[in-house]
């Protein structure tokens, strides 16, 4: 059992990480580099496999409060004229909710209920070496010294910790640029909409009780982009991107004022996730592209399963064995998703969105049973 624990950034999986181990007794600092929390990204889905660990954290109840909303159904729509493809009914999964959230209300719930439970966080703080062992130490910008019991990097795909612990290849440009935004919305379903086109793809959802929209917009092209939130791009040239999609699309793209752009990079899940007490957690060790929507569950996921493998002691044998697995399956499954949205005019999409059809009509209950190896993992579970 471990007494002290150090926490390297205040995003989701690693405020949920401290949240874990203060209920375990453990006396837990968070070190962020950012001096405060603003509101950076926009929507995300949290799906039942992270929703299990929300509420044991007790997290679920503050986040519900700040206008977080049940999803009943996932769209895949056809770009042109926005025609129905197919229809993912999640509210099949009984007593299992979908939520729908602003990213930056999450992060915030995540914190309330991290400071009632006694975790000390400290921004502007910034991490520039990790020394590991049986009680690591930490040398910060600002000179001080930090030795703890465990060290846990949950700093996102630029994580200073993964090169102390795993090292290994670097991230390749996929080929594909994504851009985000949110807009006012206009009576909006409580849904995922994905509106396919050749080469592209848009995927929207209400946010805060439905007053807004999530919109991510996705194109292959072959110029790099930095990866990254923080890159403002042009709404002009988003909307002559995806300037022939009909149906909803359209008039959202309309009401675009500010949009923020990236590459999306396609990262080796890392070979190592533990050298020394310093565990790698979240993006840190596995960054997955978004097209399953999973990079948030899955940092919740491995939070529970690393707090709980540091305080029963099997962190060097048990936490990479129970989690990297299933990093790698839900990834190379999310990679597979695009090519699926971004398939080209022809007899190939035609057949595929019939087939998509006719399953969502004929088998509806089998269309959310194959995502029952992702939704019904519940790691809060012995």
């Amino acid at each position: 059992m471990i007494e002290t624990a150090s926490v390297i950034g205040a995003g989701i999986g690693g405020l949920a990480c401290a949240i874990a181990l203060a209920h375990k007794g453990v006396a837990v600092t968070i070190y962020e580099q950012a001096s405060e929390i603003v509101e950076v990204g926009a929507g995300l889905q949290v799906s039942p496999n992270g929703l299990v660990v929300l509420r044991a954290l007790g997290v679920d109840g503050p986040l519900m409060r700040t206008g977080a909303m049940i999803a009943k159904s996932v769209v895949l729509a056809d770009y042109k004229a926005g025609v129905e493809v197919a229809r993912l009914d999640l509210t099949r999964m009984a007593g299992r909710p979908y939520l729908f959230a602003h990213r930056h209300d999450l992060v915030t719930s995540l914190m309330q209920v991290a400071v009632d439970a006694g975790v000390v966080l400290r921004l502007g703080q910034r991490v520039e070496t990790i020394h590991p062992g049986d009680t690591p130490r930490m040398c910060l910008a600002s000179g001080e010294e930090v030795q703890t019991q465990a060290v846990v990097c949950a700093d996102g795909i630029h994580s200073i910790g993964r090169g102390v612990v795993s090292g290994g290849p670097q991230a390749t440009f996929t080929g594909q640029v994504a851009w985000r935004a949110t807009v006012p919305a206009q009576s909006p379903l409580a849904e995922t909409r994905v509106s396919m086109g050749p080469g592209r793809h848009v995927v929207s959802y209400p946010l805060r009780d439905g007053s807004m929209m999530n919109l991510v917009a996705v194109e292959e092209r072959a110029a790099w982009a930095e990866e990254g939130w923080q890159q403002s791009g042009d709404p002009e040239q988003l909307r002559a991107v995806f300037g022939d999609f009909g149906g909803p699309v359209g008039p959202l793209l309309d009401r675009v004022t500010q949009v923020g752009v990236w590459g999306l990079f396609r990262h080796p899940v890392a070979e190592r996730w533990v050298r020394g007490n310093v565990a790698l957690l979240g993006d840190a060790a596995h960054p997955t592209l978004p097209f399953l929507a999973q990079g948030a569950n899955l940092a919740l996921e491995d939070a529970w399963v690393l707090a709980q493998c540091l305080c029963n002691g099997t962190v060097q044998s048990e936490y990479q064995r129970l989690r990297r697995g299933r990093a790698v399956r839900v990834i190379d499954a999310a990679g597979r998703n695009a090519r699926k949205y971004h398939l080209r005019e022809g007899p190939v999409r035609s057949a595929a969105h019939f087939a998509l059809g006719l399953g969502s009509r004929l088998a509806p209950g089998q269309m959310i049973r194959q995502f029952e190896w992702i939704y019904g993992h519940d790691v809060t579970q012995p």
